[in-house]
């Protein structure tokens, strides 16, 4: 069977080659959500640990649930420390940035931007906090910050065999990397593959490494990917399918003795509104009636034996 990339361009492939097999650790920057779009998971899931950065809350609290090897730090890295603007996009999280003129390039997708003030590190302080050895690779994606993050690390000190940097400015989809790929190459950094998205630079201390990058972007076709297995419940193809319906089947005989803030936070996700406590406190207290009780118990009825001979259709 194909490996499952979960990479947004195949930069966990990437890495895979470039790397070998063997069980390492990571630097994730920018790291997003735990699975969708991640670079480090498919490393995570062979055994490997990291630390990761992701200053969105609710992304944050997804890795201490899914991936407690890794650590986890809430907080933006730049290139000193301090505090600086974060510019979050609840829907399109992916888009959130430290750079204003990007998330005012952002919010023509039809999503506005909320500003919060958030701690600011250095790449230096967050290794020497968390004392960080051998960096097997360091992955950056930050919506435009990049050079920030790579200026305020200590290269004679912290020296990743491979890094890779969105290098594609966020919404006009310019070249980026002559922010950075200079003071990099000054470091003793070596470019190697441009895939369309992120630039790799592989350090001149590592020649077998360098040596497995011909250039060219590895082949597609050597994978599957998560568009290719779409959603558990909806395709047989998915590797946790049937667990996904056995759950389903089980929330909905459930439904009658679910808390009304749980099945107010299943709501508002269901809806893509972010559940936060004023709006499922709000929503709890709305569906605590009789129609909406009555609702649940007809939903339940399929599936905990209230209805006996349903038929092969559902009718």
């Amino acid at each position: 069977m194909k490996p499952l990339s979960y990479a947004q361009n195949m930069e966990d492939m990437q890495l895979a080659h470039a790397l070998g097999e063997r069980v390492g650790f990571y630097l994730d920057i920018g790291a997003g959500h735990p699975i969708a779009d991640n670079v480090s998971l498919y490393f995570y899931e062979r055994g490997w640990r990291g630390l990761v950065v992701e200053p969105q809350p609710e992304l944050a609290r997804l890795y201490a649930a899914l991936r407690p090897r890794d650590g986890c730090v809430q907080a933006l890295i730049g290139q000193s420390s301090g505090v600086a603007d974060f510019h979050v996009f609840s829907t399109y999280h992916g888009l959130s940035t430290m750079v204003e003129a990007h998330a005012k390039a952002a919010a023509q997708l039809g999503e506005a931007a909320t500003t919060q003030q958030l701690p600011v590190q250095t790449l230096a302080q967050l290794c020497a906090d968390h004392q960080v050895g051998e960096i097997d690779f360091l992955k950056i994606d930050v919506e435009g910050a990049e050079a920030d993050v790579l200026m305020g690390n200590d290269w004679s000190r912290y020296r990743p065999k491979i890094i890779v940097a969105e290098a594609i400015a966020p919404g006009t989809q310019a070249p980026s990397h002559q922010a950075f790929e200079p003071f990099l190459q000054a470091q003793g950094y070596q470019f190697v593959l441009f895939d369309t998205l992120n630039r790799f630079y592989v350090a001149q201390e590592c020649p077998e490494i360098i040596a497995r990058f011909d250039g060219t972007r590895i082949d597609w076709g050597i994978a599957t990917h998560m568009y290719e297995i779409g959603r558990a419940p909806e395709n047989a193809r998915h590797p946790d399918h049937a667990l996904a319906n056995t759950l389903a089947q089980g929330l909905w005989a459930s439904l009658p003795h679910m808390p009304r803030e749980w099945l107010a936070q299943l709501i508002l996700r269901g809806e893509g509104k972010a559940p936060d406590a004023p709006a499922i406190a709000a929503l709890a207290t709305a569906l605590d009636g009789e129609a909406m009780r009555l609702g649940l118990g007809r939903i339940a009825a399929g599936y905990d034996g209230g209805q006996i001979y349903p038929s092969a259709k559902g009718e």
